[in-house]
């Protein structure tokens, strides 16, 4: 493709999905521009300072089977960046806690009996064994929970969690949704007996600096604080779009943004596709961080079933990636209509000093270094049975418009890797159908 003929590319997000996207995009030719109205490329992988430290606003951690992400550190020449440390997995259980994730501590915890155990167990290593979700997606989570572990163990190990991540919707996931969550952590374990989990040296940021770096060396440009307030076309096809007050042309555009800001984002989409994604529910997150002098629990991922603790778990992510002081991660999931989405950081932090304080006795306010609350209004899609059904075509019907957020990974749940894979995705369809146009 001639200069002269270089396809202009906007991508709206630069998230790892849009970076993705843009990178393919730039390598067969085109010209592409990112927007991010953000002050940095990430998205939710996106670093801050905290108090001197350049961390994650939402943790992340790699699995065995991340093969995407393990692709693209190759081809940037940084996979030696990525590390592996054996974890742990802690079960907070009506004001105790039990260490949990391995075959022995199944069998110790003392509040399901042995049939449940061995339930639980043989669900696990079914989950593990699926390659075809296709049957699973027409089946409710906690159906098949309740099927393969019984109501008993139903309520001890999950109803919490789903209540606490999804609210109102607890009752209304897919299983296939539920098993991939499964399988990615059982099979990226060392063996029966031992997690592993994979971080990069640096963060998440190690791999966003990379990208941008190659981005900007085939020519892409990245927009930040970048405001898109409109998609905008002419009779059922792109003509650019509208940002920060100024009206820029574009042959093509790809969203990356979050599906539900896409109605209002393109007023040229049918009434069909508008509908579809109204259909589709989210909800958000408000983590809270701290960094403390000492050590919460030996735990990397604390899973949490008590009525005084309205979090489904803490994060002790210095037991994966170590840094000088010890950082913890408490999610809230709660839409962001929600009247206690509204509450100050201070709340939030307040709350959850509490909660710090019932996990490990000993900790006090002399252990606080720093706090930090961070929210996203749409973290995570309620992806439920049929979901595949439910998702508007990625090559919208306007012409030359793509998108895709989050929602476009099921049956998996989030990761990086998805993201480059559906970025990829994106890539492959804006190429394909550019080249049948032609």
């Amino acid at each position: 493709m001639s200069d002269s003929k270089k396809i202009t590319v906007a991508v709206i997000g630069a998230g790892p999905m849009g970076l993705m996207c843009a990178y393919r995009l730039l390598q067969q030719g085109y010209a592409v521009t990112i927007f991010e109205r953000d002050d940095r490329i990430g998205g939710m992988t996106a670093a801050f300072d905290f108090d001197g430290l350049q961390i994650e606003r939402f943790y992340h951690f790699v699995c065995a089977t991340d093969e995407p992400t393990f692709a693209l550190l190759k081809e940037l020449d940084i996979f030696d960046k990525l590390k592996w440390r054996i974890t742990k997995m802690g079960f907070y259980y009506d004001g105790k806690l039990y260490p949990w994730g391995d075959p022995i501590s199944l069998l110790k915890f003392p509040k399901l009996n042995f049939i449940e155990k061995f339930r639980y167990g043989l669900m696990v290593m079914y989950a593990k064994s699926i390659s075809n979700w296709t049957k699973l997606d027409k089946v409710y989570a906690t159906t098949w929970l309740k099927k393969w572990c019984g109501e008993k163990a139903y309520n001890v190990l999950w109803k919490p969690l789903f209540t606490l991540k999804f609210d109102k919707f607890e009752n209304d996931l897919s299983a296939a949704w539920l098993g991939t969550r499964i399988k990615r952590v059982a099979l990226s374990r060392k063996s029966i007996f031992e997690e592993r989990m994979g971080y990069l040296e640096g963060g998440s940021e190690t791999l966003l600096v990379r990208m941008r770096e190659e981005i900007e060396k085939l020519g892409g440009k990245i927009q930040l604080r970048a405001n898109v307030s409109e998609i905008v076309s002419e009779q059922g096809a792109v003509k650019g779009i509208q940002v920060n007050g100024e009206f820029l042309p574009f042959v093509v555009v790809v969203s990356t943004v979050p599906l539900p800001y896409v109605p209002a984002l393109v007023p040229g989409l049918s009434e069909k596709t508008k509908k579809q994604i109204a259909a589709i529910d989210n909800v958000g997150v408000v983590c809270v961080l701290f960094k403390l002098k000492k050590q919460l629990t030996e735990n990397f991922w604390l899973n949490i079933n008590d009525p005084s603790i309205e979090i489904p778990g803490i994060i002790e992510y210095t037991n994966l990636q170590q840094y000088p002081d010890k950082i913890v991660y408490a999610p809230y999931y709660m839409s962001h209509e929600h009247a206690k989405y509204k509450w100050t950081n201070e709340q939030f932090v307040n709350e959850v000093k509490g909660y710090l304080k019932k996990v490990n006795p000993e900790f006090s306010e002399e252990w606080i270094l720093g706090t930090h609350v961070a929210r996203y209004s749409f973290a995570q899609t309620v992806c439920t049975p049929n979901f595949y059904e439910k998702l508007p075509p990625m090559k919208s019907e306007l012409k030359n418009f793509y998108m895709a957020d989050t929602a476009y990974y099921y049956p998996e749940d989030r990761s990086i890797a998805e993201s480059i894979k559906v970025g990829e995705d994106l890539a492959k369809l804006v190429i394909d159908c550019n080249n049948h146009a032609q």
